[in-house]
């Protein structure tokens, strides 16, 4: 997911922001309550979670290939490093196939979560990777290809007729969020992952406005959030950053340029998510971040966890089908065999999160 300076983006929505009033029937929780409730948790930290056995979402929630047992050994080991918090994917092509199973996927994978002492933040639709998806036997990783099989959530086949596509979305949306609004293994849901992205640009913004407004029909108990991410669209970021509870954002760049970040979002007073962080080429490593984000209370969520089918220890744009791995990682911590990319890495997460 290649992004242009967040730091620039917040700044250029900064100014549209008083004016992009929240527009959905529920308004967002009061900055108050949003920050009792953060206070009321202890520091977060861990990662983007796809087991290393599933290539995108649908790989990982269908019951032909739903792995709680890879799913139990990998969260783990992020207990071992004392992660408590992964963000996770769902997939409304698995629901719409097998709703129960889907559901009850669902319970089991935030069973197993919590037997690690991890909360959990579901994430309803993304406009990355691939446009097209489908249902059953996913396609096989493209060697050294950055997620080659993740896949867009909804397809963009399908976006064009929403008055056939959005009650759909409304029924999967409302369906999950009802039976899970009351679970205190769900730390937050983020409602959208990257509105915007894939050239859809302001094309998102009614599944964005949608999709609010369905999760607040739902008076889950927990909050909700949309990150901001790129600075092309500042009517997108506004509108996500006037309807979330919780500021979330994403940043792959170096310290200096998070830190402006973190400054500029400040302005909002409400707590802070980076949902997305931790690209070595770009100069984003746990080192230099993770201590950063601790500092300034903002919790944090790295892209990738155990190297396996997305094939993210490649960047996003430099493919190398002939390499079995890169020299320096662009994601992710460990091998399938649990030997880290980093020793290093893995001492700093210790010394941050764990007593």
């Amino acid at each position: 997911m290649k992004h242009t300076s967040l730091f620039i983006a917040c700044v250029c929505v900064a100014s549209l922001f008083t004016a992009c009033q929240s527009d959905v029937d529920y308004q967002p929780w009061s900055k108050e309550k949003a920050q009792a409730w953060y206070e009321s948790h202890p520091y977060r930290a861990g990662c983007n979670f796809q087991p290393s056995t599933a290539i995108n979402q649908i790989e990982m929630w269908q019951s032909s290939t739903f792995d709680a047992a890879t799913i139990d050994r990998e969260l783990g080991w992020a207990e071992e490093l004392g992660f408590n918090l992964m963000r996770v994917y769902l997939s409304s092509v698995v629901w719409q196939n097998e709703p129960e199973a889907f559901k009850a996927h669902i319970n089991e994978y935030l069973t197993i979560a919590e037997s690690h002492g991890i909360k959990t933040l579901f994430v309803f639709f993304d406009d990355c990777w691939n446009p097209e998806s489908a249902y059953g036997e996913q396609p096989a990783p493209q060697p050294g290809i950055h997620n080659s099989g993740w896949v867009q959530d909804p397809a963009v086949s399908l976006r064009a007729d929403t008055a056939t596509l959005f009650p759909i979305l409304e029924q999967y949306v409302k369906d999950v969020m009802t039976t899970f609004k009351d679970d205190e293994r769900i730390w937050m849901w983020d409602l959208y992952n990257e509105p915007g992205n894939s050239g859809h640009k302001m094309t998102s913004m009614p599944l964005l406005r949608n999709v609010f407004r369905w999760a607040r029909e739902c008076q889950v108990s927990q909050p909700l959030t949309v990150g901001v991410w790129f600075m092309e669209c500042p009517e997108l970021n506004a509108f996500q950053l006037a309807n979330s509870d919780i500021i979330s954002y994403h940043n792959y760049s170096n310290p200096d340029n998070h830190r402006q970040c973190i400054d500029t979002l400040r302005q909002y007073e409400r707590p802070m998510v980076c949902t997305e962080y931790m690209a070595r080429r770009n100069g984003s490593y746990f080192q230099t971040i993770l201590p950063l984000l601790k500092e300034h209370n903002v919790a944090a969520i790295n892209w990738g966890f155990v190297s396996g089918k997305t094939n993210t220890i490649f960047a996003w744009d430099e493919p190398m089908p002939e390499a079995q791995e890169p020299p320096l990682w662009f994601h992710d911590i460990f091998r399938q065999d649990h030997t880290p990319f980093n020793i290093e890495e893995v001492n700093t997460i210790q010394r941050v999160m764990l007593p």
